[in-house]
């Protein structure tokens, strides 16, 4: 099928590589000439398993790049992969996402032929049909279910693993207004559907919205209460991770996201859970479980600080912090606990030294004042205390011998040589 994505951040540049790895036509849209260049010079704009080589494979055959919206003519579905960041009450801005429908819109108009319109980004219920659909009939000039058709298909791809979420989905989710409608989405991914165990979920649109928030809320409310009862486990002198494999034996409660530490961050759990509370006090309602799942995820950067802090006087003190990343497999840093922790240890007058793979280029502009190592070895060295913030495989089996003082706050659970410590804590464990 021919296919136009619409935006080139983490979802639209994943998206467009796979559905051209697949074997489908994709013209990539987009505002910002650099990432078009890079793009269309089989490069990837974004660091992420296995993207770089799907965009070199196909890029000038079955995928390019350009800014010209007019070429969704040559398409028959579009996608609609733009941000939809958090406005200062938590509820989502929709600028960006209203600005690229009225793009599309103008573009469409005067097409011949029926056109399809997915909404890919993560928007509240209502949004496709009340705010998307009427942009572009308006644009247009065509009236929606005579021309041009509109649907939602979220997206549940994580940060470092985007790739092959993409193409080993568990679900697939359509949220459509027409069997019509369903069945191009349907053929655009027969090769995914046709996979053992990926469950294709058929729904209305406003359904499908609101599974992709439910699907996060849930994950985010599981890790905070892991991590509560991680806290508790501590105060007990309990061992937390004995306690949770336990737990997690009970087919009812599963053994993954049962690991206490530092908590949650990234660009999809921090907006999906803000933009959810905001919208059911819109409604009406006080969310009061996801109000708490927040306020414990926010507190445990604090945790390990403190406990830090009962093992090294900070004040003056060398801080190594190992990863910056939100999490390992991206250099995204997008409310990264990482940097929750750097706030928290400069605070009490630490002298931070970070470290991370990939990361260290996307925090240095906004912290030009600590020091990077180019080393996890590096970064400890002289140390008088570290901790981990993003389990990074590479800080598996670390060496302290160059370190000053041999004490690390872990918040990720890495494999550490106990032994070669003076003092190991685990956050909640």
């Amino acid at each position: 099928m021919h296919v136009s994505i619409v935006g080139s951040g983490y979802v639209g540049t994943t998206v467009a590589a796979c559905l051209a790895d697949l074997g489908h036509d994709v013209i990539n849209i987009e505002v910002d000439e650099d990432i078009v260049a890079t793009i269309n010079a089989g490069e990837a704009p974004i660091h992420e398993s296995g993207l770089a080589e799907r965009i070199a494979d196909h890029a000038g055959t079955r995928l390019r790049a350009t800014t010209n919206y007019d070429a969704v003519r040559e398409t028959d579905v579009t996608f609609l992969c733009l941000p939809t960041p958090q406005a200062d009450d938590g509820s989502l801005d929709l600028a960006i996402m209203e600005a690229g429908a009225e793009s599309l819109g103008r573009a469409l108009a005067g097409k011949d032929d029926d056109h399809l319109v997915v909404v890919k980004s993560t928007v509240l219920p209502g949004t496709t049909e009340d705010v998307v659909a009427p942009i572009l009939e308006a644009e247009s000039g065509t009236p929606i279910g005579e021309g041009i058709e509109v649907a939602m298909n979220p997206e549940f791809l994580r940060m470092g693993t985007a790739v092959q979420d993409f193409l080993e989905p568990d679900k697939v989710v359509f949220g459509t207004a027409s069997d019509e409608t369903a069945a191009i989405l349907r053929e655009l991914y027969s090769p995914i559907l046709e996979r053992d165990g990926t469950d294709l979920v058929e729904t209305d649109i406003r359904e499908a919205e609101l599974i992709k928030y439910a699907n996060n809320a849930f994950l985010a409310s599981k890790v905070s209460l892991v991590n509560e009862l991680g806290n508790v486990a501590k105060a007990y002198g309990a061992d937390a991770y004995e306690v949770l494999e336990a737990v997690g034996l009970d087919d009812r409660i599963s053994e993954r996201f049962m690991r206490s530490g530092l908590g949650w961050g990234g660009s999809c759990f921090p907006k999906d859970v803000n933009a959810l509370r905001a919208g059911a006090r819109e409604q009406g309602y006080e969310p009061e479980l996801l109000d708490a799942t927040v306020a414990v995820n926010d507190g445990q950067p604090r945790r390990l600080v403190a406990l830090l802090a009962d093992h090294v006087p900070l004040e003056g003190a060398r801080i190594a912090v190992l990863g910056l990343a939100f999490k390992p497999g991206t250099d995204d840093i997008r409310k990264s606990r990482a940097l929750d922790v750097i706030d928290a240890l400069t605070a009490r007058g630490a002298d931070v030294v970070a470290y991370d793979p990939v990361a260290i280029e996307n925090v240095r502009p906004d912290y030009p004042d600590i020091e990077y190592a180019d080393s996890a070895e590096g970064a400890l060295a002289d140390a008088d205390g570290a901790v981990v913030a993003t389990d990074w495989p590479e800080f598996d089996d670390l060496s302290f011998d160059g370190m000053a003082r041999k004490v690390l706050v872990d918040g990720r659970r890495i494999d550490v040589d106990e032994d070669a410590l003076e003092v190991y804590e685990g956050l909640t464990w």
